[in-house]
């Protein structure tokens, strides 16, 4: 049944048409305080800047259940040929099931889907939905969407919005899901919406995509690399290695830089290696504590695994960082190449697509798994066991001398390799 509508049609239409000028959010708006660890990078103005000194408060930080809404969105040129019920099922629970492994059990992303179809005003075609969608005919579709939705839905109620579209209306096209962030929030029900996730993915969709998007909304950037001409290969940043360089990855868990911005690592599970004295220590698998849930506080899932030392940090200029963390085929990179200690490059005033983060290929002359990986030469990227590896161009040394009794690696960084 239709929730009742309380704002009059004067105020519906100021607030829908404060949608003609949507843009991507840039600026750091808002600081939260995060870390004071001496490696970690200032956020910058960049998009999705890679810092971790503060939070951006203008995202939802996800630290804690959040509620979704998914709304199902038809048109008139098109009788949808699957269910909301079918759609839901594309991305849940695998997207849910992906953050709680992530996070460690920190965040659950509980998805409420609609159980039927929202007609939108005008045809699939008239919006001309794209990749590079063009920001009046963008407005327009969100404009409709959130006119027809809001009938309907409290949005006070929900951390995310999910606008999924017919996949087989005419007029979508499945290359063009993605976050819109709204330049000035919309404020419905009392709360403000900063941003929506438009989906238009194909049924079935592609594996793991509503989790990627899903992580911009969490101000996370994208990693892979876009051709300029269109041609070409896009995963030659961070191959497998992160969800966000490419949701078909075989090791597609989240970087543990990112997992370190996004709260869910503890201060002391990050590790700053400082001055030129070599420093040993033991790295414990990023997906260590994955799958191994506990009971918590009030029947809630724990982790109890998987406290040890993640990440590995060399500050190496102003706004750049190495990064080593450890990854082996467990939890959400059940399905990776190769396992060992993984090196990447992180620089927080680059831009989201433009490599914030780039893998150091510990094999540059070797490439593996050909069958399975998006980008083969840096499947096989982490320094092995038994191996020692120096960063290029930064004479940085590091060497996976050997494993704990519990699968963690003992690991020795040397910050500058001199004579």
């Amino acid at each position: 049944m239709p929730r009742p509508q309380l704002r009059s049609t004067a105020a519906v239409f100021t607030t829908m048409s404060a949608l003609a000028a949507t843009s991507i959010l840039t600026g750091p708006s808002v600081a939260e305080p995060f870390s004071t660890a001496p490696c970690a990078l200032h956020r910058t103005p960049a998009h999705h800047s890679e810092g971790v000194d503060t939070w951006n408060a203008a995202y939802t930080r996800p630290t804690r259940a959040l509620d979704a809404v998914m709304v199902f969105l038809s048109f008139p040129d098109s009788a949808p040929r699957v269910t909301p019920a079918e759609l839901t099922a594309d991305h849940f629970p695998a997207t849910s099931r992906f953050f709680e492994q992530a996070s460690y059990g920190k965040l659950k992303l509980r998805p409420h889907p609609l159980s039927h179809w929202i007609r939108m005003p005008h045809s699939s075609t008239s919006y001309a939905i794209r990749r590079d969608w063009k920001a009046a005919q963008r407005a327009e579709y969100l404009r409709d969407a959130f006119r027809v939705a809001d009938r309907e839905v409290d949005f006070s109620r929900y951390d995310i919005v999910y606008f999924v579209a017919d996949p087989d209306a005419p007029g979508v096209d499945s290359d063009a899901t993605k976050v819109v962030n709204l330049e000035t929030p919309m404020h419905l029900d009392g709360k403000d919406v900063r941003r929506v996730v438009t989906v238009f993915e194909k049924h079935p969709p592609d594996r793991l995509v509503l989790a990627h998007e899903t992580g911009h909304v969490f101000d996370l950037p994208d990693l892979y690399h876009r051709p300029v001409d269109g041609k070409g290969d896009w995963d030659t940043y961070v191959g497998d290695w992160d969800l966000m360089g490419s949701q078909f990855g075989m090791a597609p868990d989240l970087f543990a830089w990112h997992k370190w911005k996004l709260g869910w690592l503890d201060p002391r599970q990050v590790v700053c290696v400082r001055g030129a004295a070599p420093t040993r220590l033991t790295l414990e698998p990023l997906a260590a504590g994955e799958e191994t849930p506990t009971v918590g506080a009030a029947g809630a899932p724990a982790f109890g695994l998987g406290q040890g030392v993640k990440l590995a940090v060399v500050r190496t200029g102003a706004d750049t960082a190495l990064a080593f963390e450890v990854r082996g085929a467990v939890g959400n990179n059940h399905a990776e190449c190769r396992q060992g200690v993984l090196v990447y490059r992180v620089r927080s005033g680059t831009e989201s697509g433009g490599g914030p983060i780039e893998v150091v290929d510990a094999h540059p002359h070797s490439e593996a798994c050909w069958e399975g990986s998006v980008y083969p030469p840096l499947a096989d990227a982490p320094v092995a066991l038994g191996e020692s590896f120096t960063v290029p161009g930064e004479g940085v040394k590091v060497e996976a001398e050997s494993r704990t009794a519990s699968g963690a690696w003992n690991v020795k960084i040397t910050p500058a390799i001199t004579g």
